[in-house]
């Protein structure tokens, strides 16, 4: 009988969800990003559990559009997933923006492509999401934030590294106030990309000549803007060093081509605050450490090493006393005499849990703060950045407003 009852009770509690459709147009699927992080990881994901529950009787059902010019590639792509390749595909960006079943428009377009396509959905009144940099330009970045803005549509910018596994270990760590004041950020970021003539590169071409927006500074520092400035406050100052590496390189039908990009940066960034970071982003260093990228925390009171998994600590009481002496080997296994956080919790794609956030935001207009005036703030240190490494000197981040 009781049995019965619940069986009862889950019926009509399924019979009270409303499914509320959002059609999401997807451009720049058919790249590796688009496709297996926003695309299967995110929305397709959704999809799979049921919705987005919206914790009010509501489900929230996305029905991605794929926008892009192969179609023959964007139909391939909606055959496998079980997406409409007829009415689910579009090759027509401004008929897909006039459409008014489109809520979103969401951009993971190459970097050159986007500020123009942005443009005409914020004047179509489509809800912005969109991948970073989100222009070429510092200026570029910030009229894109005011147009949304006087358009009054809800608009935001892919932030996923503070999604992160480790990240959230080491905000945790941050919030529980385990480093004391804390000193000092280093990062390492890279891997060896290969330069396409004997092995296949693990990036595209484009990555790598500065006229279609390519660079590791264009790409790299966005991120390393959010993650500082969510994490242990705003950049104020930033000196780099930004070089190519590897000068030639061979591109997706086996032709040499100048690399005009930068494919190494190194930076020294002051924050509000005193803490100093430096980063090192390469696509030409060979990896020898835990994850493709670490970032090392020192505190008064301790210190941590996050990567995208994991988050390693070592607490003033439990701080050895190591002792230079170049004469000796050394007698001490370093690694280990850290501490594993344990994770307490499960963690989802980083990529779908900020998606799942601007669906909330837009459906509910719950709080959102990674907006295209963030992502400016992105543009900004970029272009700062390229600036100090030119002109061999420091320079100061000014504060953004609209």
């Amino acid at each position: 009988m009781l049995r019965k009852r619940l069986l009862s009770l889950a019926v009509r509690r399924r019979t009270h969800v409303t499914r509320k459709t959002v059609r999401i147009a997807m451009n720049g699927v058919t790249g590796r990003m688009g496709y297996r992080q926003h695309l299967v990881r995110s929305l397709l994901a959704l999809r799979e559990q049921g919705g987005l529950d919206l914790g009010d009787g509501t489900v929230l059902w996305p029905e991605p559009l794929l926008v892009g010019r192969r179609e023959h590639a964007l139909k391939e792509i909606a055959e496998h997933h079980g997406l409409d390749p007829v009415a689910d595909v579009s090759t027509d960006l401004d008929a897909v923006l006039a459409d008014d079943g489109v809520d979103i428009y969401f951009d993971a377009q190459v970097t050159a492509a986007r500020e123009e396509a942005l443009k005409k959905a914020i004047a179509a009144g489509k809800h912005i999401y969109t991948e970073k940099p989100t222009a070429t330009g510092l200026e570029g970045a910030l009229e894109l934030a005011r147009l949304a803005e006087a358009a009054g549509v809800k608009h935001g910018v892919v932030q996923d590294k503070i999604f992160l596994p480790g990240l959230l270990k080491l905000k945790r760590l941050i919030d529980g106030g385990f480093f004391g004041r804390i000193l000092s950020v280093r990062g390492e970021f890279g891997y060896w990309v290969f330069e396409g003539d004997w092995q296949a590169a693990q990036r595209p071409s484009w990555n790598y000549r500065a006229e279609d927006g390519g660079g590791i500074v264009v790409d790299m520092f966005p991120h390393w803007d959010y993650v500082l400035h969510e994490l242990f406050g705003p950049v104020r100052t930033v000196q780099a060093q930004a070089t190519t590496h590897i000068p030639t390189r061979w591109d997706e039908r086996g032709k040499p081509y100048e690399a005009t990009a930068d494919d190494s940066a190194y930076g020294v960034f002051q924050l509000e605050g005193g803490v100093i970071a430096q980063i090192n982003s390469s696509w030409a260093v060979r990896v020898n450490r835990d994850e493709l990228v670490e970032f090392q925390v020192d505190g008064t009171e301790g210190s941590a090493v996050a990567g995208l998994r994991n988050c390693r600590v070592q607490h003033r009481s439990h701080t050895p006393k190591p002792v230079w002496n170049p004469d000796l080997p050394a007698t001490e296994a370093f690694r280990d005499q850290w501490q594993q956080v344990p994770d307490n919790e499960e963690f989802d794609n980083g990529f779908k849990a900020q998606w799942e956030l601007f669906l909330r935001h837009v459906a509910l207009d719950e709080p959102w703060r990674w907006d295209l005036l963030a992502g400016a703030r992105g543009v900004q240190l970029a272009e700062l950045g390229l600036k100090s490494s030119a002109e061999g000197r420091r320079l100061d981040v000014p504060e953004l407003s609209l």
